[in-house]
């Protein structure tokens, strides 16, 4: 199944904006319709300048009728007599607004480069402001990308990729797989629970631990916080991201945890929770 989901951190992010004249409450007009006096000047007639621009010619008719209310004197006037037989011209009213338009619009286009500019990266940013702003209990949250996903009978095997070449391994019903979108390259988050984290300490040699849970993240304890009864201590993974284990305070003498030290912090794949941005 694919996901219909649009990551932002993926798409371009582009600032827009436009120009439009306003008398009082209602619009003067905008690009199009000084698109349209620019065109009756150029061709000295309404009906051509409305297939110039790609206008109705009733559209026009209206357009132009709205502009010389709205303008509080005539800026379009029909001409009549003459070699050719009359025609349609602007007043200096429509002259001016035109090259005014122009003007603005000139300035409006630096605005929205130099905006632009400032702006650059955003897309990255928003993404992450949506990520940190999630709320639940769930002492650890951990970020990453879909990196494969074996569908089981009742239950899928869903690996995501962290960041420093981590990976860890949540089992979640179908449902579950294809209510959120999940998908090989989609972002989610992890959610395990501080309490669902068992710490470990490698022997001298650093061989692999041998257990069943399928989740081993070995990293440098960053902070040991004792309470009463228990201790709160967090592992700094390769990468960036924290993990953070709830243990006895008897738990932490015994295997000789402290700030600088080494440690493993294990978890089974049915004790994670995954989540994607709505």
């Amino acid at each position: 199944m694919t996901s219909d989901r649009i990551d932002p951190s993926h798409e371009a992010l582009e600032l827009g904006g436009s120009v439009w004249f306003k008398a009082g409450a209602q619009t003067l007009g905008g690009a199009s319709r000084i698109a349209l006096l620019a065109a009756i000047g150029e061709t000295g007639s309404i009906t051509s300048a409305a297939k110039a621009i790609g206008m109705s010619y009733k559209g026009a008719w209206d357009a132009v009728d709205t502009m010389n209310n709205l303008a509080g004197e005539p800026l379009v006037v029909r001409s009549t007599g003459g070699k050719g037989g009359g025609g349609t011209i602007l007043t200096p009213r429509a002259v001016k607004l035109i090259d005014t338009f122009r003007a603005v619009e000139r300035e409006h286009r630096r605005f929205l480069e130099r905006a632009g500019a400032a702006i650059e990266g955003f897309a990255t940013d928003w993404d992450l402001i949506g990520r940190i702003g999630v709320k639940t209990s769930a002492r650890n949250q951990l970020y990453g990308t879909v990196s494969a996903i074996t569908r089981g009978t009742v239950n899928d095997e869903v690996s995501l990729a962290l960041p420093g070449d981590h990976t860890i391994v949540a089992v979640v019903t179908h449902e579950s797989t294809e209510t959120l979108g999940l998908a090989v390259g989609a972002a989610a988050f992890a959610l395990i629970k501080a309490s669902w984290v068992v710490l470990f300490v490698e022997d001298e040699a650093g061989a692999p631990l041998k257990l069943s849970a399928r989740n081993q993240l070995r990293g440098t304890v960053q902070s040991v916080k004792r309470g009463a009864v228990n201790a709160e201590v967090s592992l700094l993974l390769d990468g960036g991201a924290v993990i953070t284990a709830v243990v006895t305070n008897q738990s932490v003498d015994t295997l000789g945890l402290v700030e600088g030290g080494i440690a493993v912090a294990v978890f089974k794949a049915s004790s994670v929770i995954l989540g994607v941005k709505d």
